[in-house]
C-alpha cells in the first residue's frame, strides 16, 4: 500500500541540460512535456516506429500494472525491471545513429529512473540486511522499510508511465486506456524531481 510520502527525489540535473539543448534547435508540431520543460518536436517516421514498439511492449508490463505484498512480489518487481531496462538500452543502441532524438531522450529519462530507483532499493536493503543479520529474520523488508519501498516504486511507476505517455506522443498513438498507463497521465508530479541546477541558482 502506498503512503503519501516521497522516499527519494529523481535526479534530473543532467537530463534537463540535454532536454533543454535539444529544445534551443528543434521546431514541430507535437510538444513533448518533461519535469519543468517542454519541447516541440517533428518525430520521423523511424522514432515513431520504435515508440509504438515500446508502447506496445511495455503497457502491460506486471511492474507498471500490479502492486507488490510480500518478498516473492518485490523479487518479481525487480526482476521485470531489470527486463525492461535492458529492453530500452536494446532500443537505444538500434537509434545509436540518431542519438539527438526526442525519442532517445525519453529513452534515457526512463532508464535514469530505473537506475535510480534500483540505487535507492540497493542502499534500503543493506541497511535493512544489517537489520535482519541482527534479528536473525529472513524477509527482505520490514515494517517502515517496506512501506518506503512501496512508496519508492510507486514514485517509479508514476515516472515510468509519464514517460510512456510520451513515447505514445512520439509515436503519434493515444495512451493505451486498456493498462494502467491512462491512471498516470496529466502534469508531472514536480516535487518527486530535482533539478540541481536550478537549486543552484538560486542560491544568493
Amino acid at each position: 500500500m502506498q503512503s503519501a510520502d516521497i522516499p527519494f527525489k529523481f535526479d534530473v540535473t543532467e537530463l534537463l541540460g540535454k532536454a533543454r539543448k535539444f529544445a534551443s534547435s528543434r521546431v514541430g508540431d507535437v510538444t513533448l512535456n518533461l519535469p519543468f520543460v517542454s519541447i516541440a518536436i517533428a518525430p520521423k517516421d523511424r522514432e515513431k516506429q520504435v515508440a509504438r514498439e515500446i508502447v506496445i511492449r511495455l503497457k502491460d508490463r506486471r511492474v507498471l500494472s500490479s502492486r507488490e505484498c510480500c518478498d516473492e512480489c518485490i523479487d518479481r518487481a525487480l526482476s521485470s525491471l531489470q527486463e525492461i531496462r535492458r529492453f530500452l538500452v536494446d532500443k537505444d543502441v538500434d537509434l545509436s545513429d540518431i542519438r539527438d532524438s526526442s525519442l532517445c531522450l525519453l529513452i534515457d529519462a526512463m532508464t535514469l529512473g530505473i537506475r535510480q530507483f534500483l540505487t535507492f532499493e540497493e542502499r534500503l536493503q543493506t541497511a535493512e540486511l544489517s537489520r535482519s543479520l541482527r534479528r536473525r529474520d529472513s524477509n527482505r523488508y520490514r515494517g517502515d522499510a517496506r512501506q518506503l519501498y512501496f512508496d519508492a516504486l510507486e514514485l517509479l511507476r508514476d515516472h515510468l508511465s509519464r514517460c510512456l505517455g510520451q513515447i505514445a506522443l512520439v509515436a503519434g498513438m493515444d495512451v493505451p486506456t486498456d493498462s494502467l498507463l491512462a491512471q498516470y497521465q496529466g502534469p508531472w508530479l514536480l516535487h518527486s524531481y530535482e533539478d540541481k541546477t536550478a537549486a543552484k541558482a538560486k542560491r544568493p
